[in-house]
């Protein structure tokens, strides 16, 4: 099983540049009802033209242009024809959910204003500066992880947050053949002591994709873990891995097939532990 594994890891890694981005951008379909809700009534072709074919066709029509790449086209387009009403922010908000960060969209707001015009700039900045009214440095820090990458962070990974000491998020790559996710941590981010239990095969395979972490197994010591490290995790044996304190860390999480498989979670790692590494 491990051969195997190790093989079509093998294989996955070195088509990475080409086969990622088919992943990471052909499961993004937009659905869009906003026509239908607005317009169902009195403009039915004109709804449907809005929902299905520009959003629905064109959005999601990600085999060149990601959804980040459409939203600055967008809010570009939107901005030169001094269009600053609910549309524009709308697609402000989408441009936020598509990775831009308030540092980014200030620098291409201000290129813009040198094309399209000062006064057209100032009325985006007041929208803008209300969309990423809540962001933080710590949201341009994770756009910029973002940068190091080719696989998406991802959402915020709740189903799991309270086995995790900080924040964490998950991005589904696959769930055929081998499942496998793309889970990105915080700087000083982990998870509890765990255990993957099975009464046959199981287990789990990490891979280093970006930043630092670290994995531990119980009674042993900590692994650092850098792009392209790969950790293989039996059954049944107690451990944990997250980020080191000063980077962000993302590693693939493959799920290994078995008989009765389960998670076990236990207790968090000290902070006494963790700060010694």
């Amino acid at each position: 099983m491990k051969d195997s594994l190790s093989l079509i890891l093998g294989a996955f890694i070195a088509l990475s540049v080409q086969i990622i981005p088919q992943f990471s951008m052909a499961q993004q379909k937009i659905i869009q009802d906003a026509g239908r809700n607005a317009l169902g009534g009195f403009a039915p072709e004109f709804a449907r033209l809005n929902d299905d074919v520009l959003f629905g066709e064109i959005w999601s029509r990600n085999d060149l242009f990601s959804l980040r790449d459409r939203s600055i086209v967008t809010v570009t387009s939107l901005i030169s024809q001094g269009i600053t009403d609910n549309s524009l922010e709308y697609h402000l908000q989408s441009a936020k959910n598509n990775g831009i960060s308030r540092t980014e969209i200030a620098e291409i707001i201000t290129h813009i204003a040198f094309y399209a015009g000062w006064p057209k700039a100032w009325a985006a900045f007041n929208l803008a500066k209300t969309v990423w009214a809540d962001d933080s440095d710590g949201n341009d820090a994770m756009s910029e992880f973002q940068k190091e990458m080719i696989f998406p962070i991802g959402k915020p990974n709740t189903v799991y947050a309270k086995y995790f000491i900080g924040k964490s998020y998950i991005a589904r790559i696959s769930d055929s053949q081998i499942s496998f996710s793309n889970v990105t941590f915080e700087p000083g981010c982990r998870n509890n002591w765990h255990v993957h239990k099975a009464k046959r095969g199981g287990g789990q395979m990490l891979v280093g994709v970006a930043g630092r972490g670290w994995y531990q197994e119980e009674g042993k010591p900590a692994r650092e873990i850098l792009p392209g490290t790969v950790i293989h995790i039996p059954a049944n044996v107690k451990h944990w891995h997250g980020a080191a304190c000063d980077s962000w860390f993302a590693h693939l999480a493959f799920e290994i097939p078995g008989e009765e498989c389960s998670n076990e979670w236990f207790l968090p790692i000290s902070d006494e532990e963790y700060d010694q590494l």
